[in-house]
């Protein structure tokens, strides 16, 4: 609670001040930062007992400002477990963000389809998920935060989700929908292991967003994501991927995601 609070206290003497939605934005997922009214940009580094990120594709900043009429603060780059970081660590920027007053959580990350009528270059709105992280839960409970024992019945706003879902109908924007499997990474996984993902009900698979999104629920902070499919990950025509082609595929799909997230975001 120190550690968030610090943070909290330092965000607000920099001028960052009742911001209405929070936005983490995943890996090649950064231009949407472009179309933003910045007023405030501020390092990792800088944040009290804020994590550094450590992978060379995720910026490293925190950007205030204001997007589609609407005042808003983006993690303009995240963290990961396989970067050394505890899934508490991870998320500790979403309770700082929940502290600061954001009333809702958009998060995007990369992921490999293997739902094999998703195509790379597409997006997927995440409807379920799978844990295969540490969950971010464990440990001590300030019930100041939330309930011991938090509900995961429907972690995904129904709200958000269907608005989503009626932005991207509007747009002619392709929105499969799905369930994400979160893994720790870094390695990619193993044919027999896509077999296994695939067989116990995921369709992308990632190494990110779940922890974040089980401390928003922990909080009552209503949450969707979506997921850009970089790579198809068909364990009978197996390649081995390039970080050059995941970047390119999340570009190519971040166009979609960014129009739906505007749509969405004028709307709240």
């Amino acid at each position: 609670m120190e550690k968030i609070l610090e943070a909290v206290g330092y965000l607000k003497s920099k001028g960052i001040v009742d911001p209405q939605v929070g936005i983490i934005l995943g890996t090649g997922l950064g231009k949407l930062i472009n179309d933003v009214d910045i007023e405030i940009r501020i390092p990792y580094e800088d944040i009290p007992n804020f994590p550094v990120s450590t992978v060379d594709f995720h910026h490293g900043e925190l950007v205030y400002g204001h997007y589609e009429g609407k005042k808003v603060l983006i993690m303009h780059g995240r963290h990961h477990t396989y970067e050394g970081y505890s899934t508490q660590e991870i998320t500790l920027p979403v309770r700082v963000m929940k502290l600061l007053g954001i009333r809702y959580l958009l998060v995007s990350n990369a992921g490999g389809a293997m739902n094999l009528d998703f195509k790379r270059g597409e997006i997927m709105l995440i409807e379920d998920h799978i844990n295969m992280l540490p969950n971010p839960l464990i440990g001590p409970n300030y019930d100041e935060l939330g309930p011991r024992f938090p509900d995961m019945s429907a972690p995904y706003s129904k709200l958000l989700n269907e608005r989503m879902i009626e932005a991207a109908r509007k747009l002619n924007v392709k929105l499969n929908r799905g369930v994400y499997l979160a893994v720790t990474g870094p390695s990619l996984e193993t044919r027999a292991e896509y077999r296994f993902l695939r067989r116990i009900g995921a369709d992308v698979v990632g190494m990110s967003t779940i922890p974040e999104v089980i401390v928003a629920n922990h909080m009552g902070l209503p949450v969707a994501a979506i997921s850009v499919i970089t790579d198809e990950c068909d364990p009978d025509n197996l390649q081995p991927v390039k970080i050059e082609e995941i970047l390119y595929y999340a570009a190519k799909a971040e166009k979609g995601l960014t129009r739906i997230f505007e749509e969405l975001i004028g709307g709240l």
